[in-house]
């Protein structure tokens, strides 16, 4: 039994090629759960789609028993939003059938696994030149995706009318983006002081995320510069030595004319 851990421990935390791959096939699978619970949140649920939700509900549960299984701090890991998001999915797709589907919405909450796609970044850092060379812009655009699909799928079980709205989850996400950029077209509006207040906290924590996201592409807060020492790559824009390894640097500046 102890090999067995060490074995999946080796999988979800380690560092070669085939952990690596696997947790870049977990991060595509989630993908595909959004997309596949987003899709058919409220579609009635024949025999096939019964069956794929319940063999997803069970890769689901599988992966959530073993990440808890090998975990140092299993309070810890039982507080995350994502483990949250994963126990609801679980229980929806478990107790579904037996409440004739009313509980289908809640696997909208699967979308909270994107706040899991950070734990790639040291993996994205060491097989991706592209990452390394645009990574302050890459998690800037990963920060306002998890925010537009966390605050989407807010929207879409707390405020959206789920009996008026023929695409209620395309409402969310319409809503949500048309609050972030501060749009407003006023054709979509919550009436409730919880509402004001959430569409509030849309605008202002989703402008700023935008703002940032603009930053890193046209005024990035590192520069690209390869250092001749030790080869590191990003560095502050007015680093005369490397942080690293101490060696002279020579960064191109626009100067003072």
């Amino acid at each position: 039994m102890k090999a067995l851990k060490k074995q999946v421990r080796g999988l979800y935390l380690g560092s070669g090629t085939v952990p690596r791959w696997f947790r870049y096939c977990l991060i595509v699978f989630d993908l595909a759960t959004i997309v596949f619970f987003v899709g058919t949140a409220h579609k009635t649920h024949g025999p096939i789609l019964t069956t794929v939700s319940q063999v997803v509900g069970l890769i689901i549960l599988l992966d959530f028993s073993a990440r808890l299984w090998i975990s140092r701090d299993r309070k810890k890991f039982l507080r995350q939003i994502y483990t949250l998001a994963d126990i609801v999915v679980i229980l929806s797709l478990i107790l579904d059938p037996i409440l004739n589907e009313s509980l289908a919405f809640l696997r909208i909450l699967r979308g909270l696994r994107l706040i899991h796609s950070y734990h790639l970044l040291r993996d994205l850092r060491r097989d991706s030149q592209f990452f390394r060379t645009h990574e302050d812009a890459v998690i800037a655009a990963i920060n306002l995706l998890v925010f537009v699909f966390a605050t989407s799928t807010a929207v879409f079980v707390f405020f959206i009318d789920h009996d008026t709205s023929q695409t209620p989850y395309i409402d969310a996400l319409y809503f949500t983006m048309a609050t972030l950029t501060t749009t407003g077209f006023g054709d979509i509006t919550f009436q409730t002081p919880g509402g004001k207040l959430f569409s509030v906290f849309i605008m202002v924590v989703g402008v700023a995320l935008f703002v940032r996201l603009a930053q890193a592409i046209f005024m990035p807060q590192k520069v690209r510069h390869k250092c001749g020492e030790c080869g590191l790559y990003r560095h502050d824009p007015d680093a005369v030595h490397c942080k690293h390894c101490g060696g002279l640097l020579n960064i191109e500046t626009g100067g003072v004319s």
